[in-house]
């Protein structure tokens, strides 16, 4: 069923000018800019940009479906971004999925930015070698986005994927899947705030609709601009579940994998200390799956510790010149829990060294 405009939480006067215009249903609202609202409907700027943000809130114009009907869409529409770590792509089923919101946790230098980075260049894999052919919008609150990290990621990526080419259709590919065109399809925006953050997340609807070919967001990371500058906890609580409400009608109206990167702090209970990732209770709720990155001795793990589709486990992983990769097989620790077996890709095609 599609759902009528004239049920949006809006003023009754824009839902007269929207119906007045031919936007009877959210549906119709799905692929039109603010700019082209304001002119069509006569809304002001400010009016056109509150009714997006209300269909986008909404989830994309479909007031109800069947168990059967949301299968059938996901099994159209699901599609995941390859790690490049085969043991993760497994847990995963695939990789990090596209419609659903992710976030990383961790202490610094475990490497969360650098799989960030990886998954900037791997959303642009070709569907050919097992990739969705898609571009990104990087957020960076925390000035670590490095260029030429980039670059020796994509640079390993291409080579990478050159070597598995078999066919006409991968060899036509490889034509397009350059360093320089990598470059081209991440859109990076730097945000020294949460007023920043929020407003460019207010308008980033805008840029989905003229950008239909965007597969994920990265936000690198979620925690710093709120963790400073707040007299009432109460304040940041409502702003970040107003946040994580919008993201996640982000990610399933665009159909984009929305990958975030949190912080870690220290709780005390009685004479003990615990690491727990920051934002607090309330905000853990919100993201579909959490991934712990953890030192363990030498080692680098990463656990899966919140998701209703995976099981919990944990696999080790290493940050290597060429990018975030499996680490040596036979120091692998063993799974809380078997994990299920994915399609093969690009990515757990790689071989690594330990």
């Amino acid at each position: 069923m599609q759902r009528p405009v004239s049920s949006l939480p809006l003023n009754s006067s824009v839902k007269v000018k929207l119906v007045s215009a031919g936007f009877q249903f959210t549906a119709d609202l799905l692929h039109v800019t603010a700019t082209q609202l304001s002119s069509e409907a006569c809304l002001s700027q400010q009016e056109a940009l509150e009714v997006l943000q209300a269909v986008s809130r909404d989830g994309g114009g479909e007031a109800s479906l069947s168990a059967l009907e949301l299968l059938q869409k996901e099994e159209d529409e699901q599609r995941s971004i390859i790690t490049f770590s085969s043991q993760l792509d497994t847990a995963l089923r695939g990789g990090l999925p596209v419609g659903k919101t992710t976030e990383i946790c961790g202490a610094p230098g475990t490497g969360k930015t650098q799989l960030c980075l990886q998954l900037a260049v791997d959303v642009q894999v070709p569907p050919c070698f097992g990739g969705v052919g898609g571009q990104v919008v990087f957020i960076d609150t925390e000035g670590s986005f490095l260029l030429q990290r980039v670059i020796d990621i994509a640079t390993a990526a291409v080579q990478h994927c050159s070597l598995l080419v078999e066919d006409d259709e991968q060899r036509v590919a490889m034509t397009t899947f350059s360093v320089e065109n990598i470059l081209s399809n991440i859109f990076l925006v730097r945000c020294h705030d949460y007023v920043e953050l929020l407003a460019e997340l207010q308008l980033l609807p805008d840029f989905l609709a003229e950008h239909p070919r965007v597969r994920l967001l990265v936000i690198d990371s979620v925690a710093f601009p709120f963790r400073q500058h707040f007299g009432e906890l109460s304040q940041r609580t409502r702003l970040l579940n107003g946040l994580a409400q919008h993201l996640i009608a982000m990610a399933t109206s665009h159909n984009l994998a929305v990958v975030l990167t949190n912080q870690m702090t220290t709780r005390l209970q009685g004479s003990k200390s615990q690491l727990v990732p920051a934002l607090g209770e309330s905000w853990g709720h919100c993201p579909n799956i959490r991934i712990l990155f953890h030192w363990s001795g030498p080692r680098r793990l990463a656990a899966i510790f919140k998701s209703s589709g995976h099981m919990d486990c944990a696999v080790q992983y290493q940050i290597t010149s060429e990018g975030f990769r499996d680490a040596d097989q036979s120091e692998l620790p063993q799974s809380k829990r078997p994990r299920t077996h994915s399609h093969q890709s690009a990515g757990n095609k790689t071989e690594t060294s330990s």
